[in-house]
């Protein structure tokens, strides 16, 4: 979650910030240039994870789902509104919810939440390469692409890995 002041910016942090969008649409350089950006805008910023072994108890939905929420009460104000990217997250206490499809490409906040989360995961991505450097995490930072598949069919998965999502790679395994 991510809480911005833009009345306290000057002209040019809110030029910068108009090129936000739904991280998934930047290229990791634009990503990255960003992200400081962000950080500086930012009056809060809450950035939360959820690991595998619960993911796989609770569900990826569940999870996204209470991570956000999370995410939204660590940075709430009281009368605040709180937006959430196409989901609603019930009520928080001493502020407004609203759930906005679409809302990384309808909202600032959710464009700068969407930009320091994909940046905070990729990194973490490039620092679990280091640990389990035969997976490539930093080429494909989780995403399932052939490279990842091949790498899990080679040498099995890891802690990392939620054993609840249904890949053709772990079909493979011997689980």
């Amino acid at each position: 979650g991510v809480l911005l002041d833009m009345q306290r910016l000057g002209s040019r942090e809110v030029r910068a910030l108009s090129r936000l969008d739904d991280s998934k649409r930047l290229s990791e350089d634009d990503r990255d240039a960003l992200y400081p950006q962000v950080m500086r805008a930012a009056v809060r910023i809450a950035v939360i994870a959820k690991s595998a072994p619960t993911i796989d108890r609770d569900g990826l939905h569940v999870s996204n789902l209470a991570a956000l929420r999370e995410a939204l009460i660590a940075v709430a104000v009281p009368g605040a509104l709180c937006l959430s990217d196409g989901f609603a997250v019930g009520e928080i206490d001493g502020c407004d919810t609203r759930a906005v499809v679409g809302g990384d490409a309808k909202s600032a906040a959710i464009a700068a939440a969407s930009i320091i989360a994909k940046v905070t995961r990729d990194r973490q991505m490039v620092r679990c390469a280091a640990e389990y450097p035969q997976w490539g995490f930093s080429d494909h930072v989780g995403y399932s692409t052939p490279a990842h598949r091949a790498a899990i069919a080679e040498h099995g998965v890891t802690p990392l890995h939620r054993m609840s999502f249904a890949s053709t790679a772990y079909q493979q395994l011997t689980l």
